[in-house]
């Protein structure tokens, strides 16, 4: 399946939907940190519903850290700065999509000589940007899609 990483998320409303999406789609999920809350927040749990024991979740310091552990992978970076489209690419089983936190979006030291692997999701020029959760679901979907929803039904 893929892999969907969150730099750094504040909101654990936002990481407990995306925790549900993973767990109904075996999306593995990936946490940098800092987070901006305590995994064990009433509303991140809310969120998630019942669906924990169903995600593999790996944490991780940094996302330097992150990208030692998969030196070989595919990493795409989901930015509203990108020209490709996420549906422009052709996702593989195992690619990673790294989405920002939710009021700056991803780092310029993380976007910075990676651009060829920048992503968006088209909006209108005036809308800012998604709700991380419906950024990821997005995402995940046309991953998914591409790879004709492995072990879906």
């Amino acid at each position: 399946m893929l892999n969907v990483v969150l730099v750094e998320p504040e909101i654990p409303q936002n990481t407990g939907n995306i925790v549900r999406t993973c767990a109904a789609t075996e999306c593995k999920l990936h946490l940098v940190k800092p987070l901006g809350f305590s995994v064990e927040d009433k509303y991140l749990k809310r969120a998630g519903l019942d669906y924990w024991h169903m995600v593999d979740i790996k944490y991780y310091n940094s996302f330097e850290d992150l990208i030692n552990t998969y030196p070989t992978s595919n990493f795409y970076l989901a930015t509203t700065k990108a020209r490709k489209r996420h549906s422009d690419v052709n996702y593989q089983a195992g690619d990673f999509i790294v989405f920002g936190k939710e009021t700056k979006g991803l780092s310029l030291e993380i976007l910075t000589g990676r651009e060829e692997k920048w992503i968006r999701i088209p909006m209108l020029n005036d809308a800012r940007s998604l709700n991380l959760a419906n950024s990821a679901a997005v995402v995940i979907y046309e991953g998914l899609r591409q790879l004709d929803y492995p072990q879906l039904r």
